[in-house]
């Protein structure tokens, strides 16, 4: 399964983007082998629209134009379920034994997400109930797909 990690807003260069890179790497050079290969990042400026409404709905419809044709979706919502990281891995493990081709990981601007993508979503997962900064979402987000790797495969990375 072809995992895309779709952000609303631009990580720039910095710690940040190193660290987020840094896990990401780890994941695409482990991932293979399970059946779950990183495809790539896209990043979508923020919608400069009046209203928080107009702004989500026009970030919701970037989002769907750059999924592929039957890509399963987790969103990243404050309002989600928050699983611990076995859970976020039978989640992935789950979606690629259903026979799940892509799958489209999506960080919200910050205005959150547009509801009618909570209906389309195969899953709406959560951080923890404190708001994060977008920039600290996306290096959870990838240390997460890098941590759901180790625990699949076994490696000793994810300790419980």
């Amino acid at each position: 399964m072809r995992i895309t990690l779709f952000a609303v807003g631009r990580l720039k260069s910095g710690p940040e983007s190193e660290l987020s890179s840094r896990y990401l790497d780890r994941f695409a050079k482990s991932g293979g082998a399970l059946g779950l290969d990183f495809a790539k990042t896209i990043e979508v400026a923020e919608s400069r629209a009046s209203t928080a409404d107009l702004r989500k709905k026009e970030e919701s419809a970037l989002l769907i134009k750059n999924m592929p044709d039957g890509a399963a979706l987790i969103l990243l919502d404050e309002r989600g379920k928050t699983p611990d990281s076995p859970g976020f891995a039978d989640t992935l493990a789950r979606l690629r034994d259903d026979g799940r081709r892509d799958l489209v990981i999506a960080i919200g601007g910050a205005d959150g997400l547009d509801p009618d993508l909570h209906a389309k979503a195969d899953a709406v997962i959560c951080f923890g109930r404190m708001t994060w900064p977008h920039q600290l979402v996306r290096i959870m987000a990838a240390e997460q797909l890098y941590r759901a790797v180790t625990i699949l495969s076994g490696h000793p990375y994810h300790r419980a």
